[in-house]
């Protein structure tokens, strides 16, 4: 089946997230999380070397929903259930719809770190691949020094195929090494 085809749940929710696509008007909310978080981001996130414009993070979004709903990358926001406000982003990357394969990326508000949003953020989407866009395999990948991300992969039920030596750049230009967590239906990934 053609992805364009699949009515997709969205919004969907957690115990103490709204989970939904980025669009027009959520520029100002990111650019806001992103700029708290800048120091941090920028260790790991090539996208976060410099603070955006609140121009730049509109567009961002704008684009982000118009890549959503035409099934290429499927970007999501955060938001705190009972306020609004923006926790961090996360989603379904990397697609691969003959496959069914999808990879999970995910950042937080350095204010909301620590209190266990992520881990919720990823089951809940997790359960949103399997269930809904019918997922065959999903994926973490994180730079293996990133022990914090690394970590919700784990706490998440991931498990460890391996680490990619040397396969890519960090944002600072040096080499880094990736490691690959996956779900595969049938073992982990049970609907």
């Amino acid at each position: 089946m053609d992805p364009m085809l699949l009515d997709i749940d969205e919004p969907f929710t957690s115990s103490r997230l709204l989970i939904r696509a980025a669009g027009s008007g959520d520029g100002a909310a990111i650019n806001e999380a992103v700029k708290e978080s800048l120091e941090r981001l920028r260790l790991w996130m090539p996208w976060a070397q410099q603070a955006p414009t609140l121009e730049q993070s509109e567009l961002d979004a704008r684009r982000a929903g118009i890549a959503y709903r035409q099934r290429e990358d499927m970007r999501l926001l955060l938001l705190d259930r009972e306020s609004g406000r923006l926790i961090g982003s996360s989603g379904l990357h990397r697609i691969d719809w003959g496959a069914r394969r999808f990879e999970i990326g995910y950042w937080v508000r350095t204010s909301e770190e620590g209190k266990g949003f992520v881990t919720e953020a990823v089951h809940a989407i997790t359960g949103f691949a399997a269930d809904r866009l019918d997922a065959h395999r999903i994926e973490i990948r994180c730079d293996s020094r990133n022990e914090r991300s690394a970590s919700v992969a784990r706490r998440c039920g991931y498990t460890l195929e391996g680490v990619l030596r040397g396969d890519s750049l960090s944002p600072d230009g040096g080499r880094r090494d990736t490691m690959v967590f996956a779900k595969v239906r049938g073992a982990e990934l049970d609907v």
